[in-house]
């Protein structure tokens, strides 16, 4: 009998895995904090015999390398890779026995990058799952343009050919278990589905539905943006990753959190965005511990800048440090919990700023107040429709770019209320007044808001 546990990561979108049988099994994309795949393993209690990467990660610092070190484990690296440790290469049709009657076979499938490889977990000859890594997703496939612009096309194709590899090669039942898909910006399109089959992807997935024009064509026109930081991850995990260190860091009074604001440095506070609007280190930038932190910290951070973290709890503080250092922010300069009035100097005052929705913006416009409508959304969610009047900057390029954004009330909308929340932080520390609007954009035109449509068209306010 063999067994298939899948860890998740819901900062990063991502998933690994650990599969095997009674005595021993296979680690599949592991994170950078490896302690919980050993926990895992110990759970089972089973000994890690294989550490396997799909690809060199451009999204996540893995933990492979240090994995495989401390438990002895061979560490299998596709063999087109460019790295710069000692590992296992794994071509083509190559197979490892994982514990008796347990076998991975290694399947070519560059598309991601071009040394992708999936990895298929067979019984007695039988294959039963397929670790797809940012090939095959559920309902999609892993972007194409992370390697280099002048092969995305090039990969796109690829994409086709190894999905229909898969499909060619593997039954219907067989589970496909991907990296990417849940969040990750290295899908190209979100998961249709928590869990999917092979059989399921050949009726809906468009790498096996359309022909494979149509297919580029089409996956290539709705690529999204791609986080900044992912430019340090794909040469981090070539290099090999160093171990990662979690203890505490240190205690920040408020002296040193003004000395640090006053030096330019990051001063994040994790807390939830309707307690940071009430009440705030003044220069302080919202980053909700419970939001997508690695991804949007790690996106609007100039890479290396000293980041002090604040909340309301040494657990969150610790949790935030684990998110971080999987995505290369290592070490917070320090960090301070508890109530947000021992953060500021004596005599000093917290910082705030109003929330609001859509229907108190349609209020203050209907009484002609002379307000700024900025739109954070990424430019794919814009293309889809936008509040008229509305400016645009996307909540990753608003840092570098508060300068532009009009004089007045600034009312600040993302999608749902999360990036809206950073962005009124980010204007609110340059001294800007704000209104961070808390709200799903679907209530806009209910609220009596003008929406611009992809055809240039204007819903009559009030309508849909």
């Amino acid at each position: 009998m063999f067994f298939v546990d899948t860890l998740e990561f819901e900062g990063l979108g991502n998933r690994s895995y650990l599969a095997g049988g009674p005595e021993a099994a296979v680690v599949v994309d592991p994170p950078r904090d490896i302690d919980q795949v050993i926990t895992a393993a110990a759970r089972r209690g089973v000994r890690i015999a294989f550490v396997a990467e799909t690809h060199v990660h451009n999204d996540y610092i893995t933990g492979g390398l240090e994995l495989a070190r401390v438990t002895g484990a061979r560490y299998l690296v596709p063999a087109g890779a460019h790295v710069s440790f000692a590992r296992t290469p794994v071509a083509d049709g190559d197979t490892v026995p994982v514990d008796d009657g347990l076998t991975l076979r290694a399947i070519a499938t560059p598309g991601h990058t071009p040394h992708h490889t999936s990895y298929v977990l067979t019984e007695d000859g039988r294959g039963v799952a397929a670790f797809t890594g940012g090939s095959l997703l559920i309902g999609t496939v892993g972007r194409p343009d992370l390697v280099e612009p002048r092969l995305t096309e090039q990969l796109a194709r690829a994409q086709h050919a190894s999905a229909h590899r898969l499909a060619e090669e593997l039954d219907d039942a067989v589970q496909v278990l991907p990296t990417h898909g849940f969040g990750s910006f290295c899908s190209s399109s979100q998961a249709e589905g928590d869990a999917t089959t092979i059989g399921r992807e050949r009726r809906s997935n468009d790498a096996l539905t359309l022909d494979v024009d149509t297919f580029v064509a089409r996956m290539l026109a709705g690529l999204d943006d791609v986080p900044a930081y992912y430019t340090h991850m794909g040469p981090a995990n070539a290099a090999g990753p160093a171990p990662v260190d979690l203890t505490p860091p240190r205690r920040a009074d408020s002296e040193e959190i003004a000395s640090r604001l006053a030096a330019g440095e990051w001063v994040v506070d994790l807390r939830s965005r309707m307690a940071f609007a009430e009440g705030h280190v003044a220069g302080s930038f919202n980053f909700e511990g419970e939001g997508k932190l690695s991804t949007y910290l790690a996106w609007l951070i100039p890479w290396g800048k000293p980041v002090t973290l604040l909340a309301d709890t040494p657990e969150r503080i610790h949790d935030a440090q684990r998110e971080l250092a999987r995505v290369g922010i290592d070490r917070p300069a320090a960090a301070a919990t508890g109530d947000p009035a021992d953060w500021v100097r004596a005599g000093e005052q917290l910082a705030s700023f109003p929330r609001a929705r859509f229907a108190d913006l349609a209020e203050v416009r209907r009484r002609g107040d002379d307000v700024v409508v900025l739109d954070v959304r990424r430019n794919t969610e814009r293309a889809g429709g936008y509040i008229a009047g509305s400016v645009h900057i996307p909540i990753h390029e608003l840092h570098g770019r508060t300068g532009e954004v009009p004089d007045g009330t600034v009312w600040v909308h993302c999608a749902g209320g999360m990036r809206a929340a950073i962005a009124a932080s980010l204007l609110d520390a340059v001294g800007r007044d704000v209104v961070a609007v808390d709200d799903g954009f679907d209530a806009a035109p209910d609220a009596g808001l003008t929406l611009v449509h992809p055809d240039g068209s204007e819903n009559p306010a009030g309508t849909d």
